[in-house]
Order: structure tokens, then C-alpha cells, then sequence
């Protein structure tokens, strides 16, 4: 009976981490700070009190970072986000960049 060799073979799965985006917003002379909070915690989830800091930042230093997520989610949120502002009248606007 002839013998069976099975060789054994060393594979290594490397798995990477997907890119991350950061969402930004602008500040505009139009777009009334309650609104902003509302956007960051309807649409990026955000806490009563992360929403207002994250306001404060973009009221104070011309942006402020939304969130950081995978790209679907990212394209997701800013598309949603800029909608929300359209409908409500507001010039709102958002970005992502490659964090």
C-alpha cells in the first residue's frame, strides 16, 4: 500500500485595518449652532455634550471633526449630514479626509 505525504504548509492571514476618514464641518455665518448639535447627535450619534464641544470647535476654530469612520460609513454620514442642512435651508457643509 503506498504511503500518503501531507505536507504541511505555514500560511499567515495578515489582516489590515481598513482606512479611517474623518468627517469634518465647517463653520458658516448662517447655520444656527442648534442646528449643528442636532446634525452631530441624529446623524453621527454623538452625545448631548460631545455634540456642543464639537459645535464650540467649529464655532471657534472655522472646523471640527465629526467623527472618524470607514469610508462607506463616512460617505454615509457626510451624505446624510448635507441633506439634513439642504432640507432645513442651512449651507452646512462637510468634507472627509484620510485620517
Amino acid at each position: 500500500m503506498p504511503q500518503k505525504t501531507i505536507l504541511k504548509q505555514n500560511s499567515k492571514v495578515e489582516i489590515k485595518r481598513p482606512p479611517m476618514y474623518k468627517v469634518i464641518i465647517y463653520n458658516d455665518d448662517y447655520t444656527t449652532m442648534e442646528f449643528v448639535v442636532n446634525v452631530l447627535v441624529k446623524i453621527f450619534k454623538k452625545s448631548d455634550v460631545e455634540a456642543v464641544q464639537i459645535m464650540y470647535d467649529v464655532h471657534r476654530k472655522g472646523i471640527g471633526i465629526a467623527g472618524i469612520y470607514v469610508y462607506d460609513i463616512a460617505v454615509t454620514k457626510t451624505a446624510q449630514a448635507i441633506s439634513m442642512a439642504r432640507n432645513s435651508g442651512f449651507p452646512l457643509k462637510f468634507s472627509m479626509e484620510e485620517e
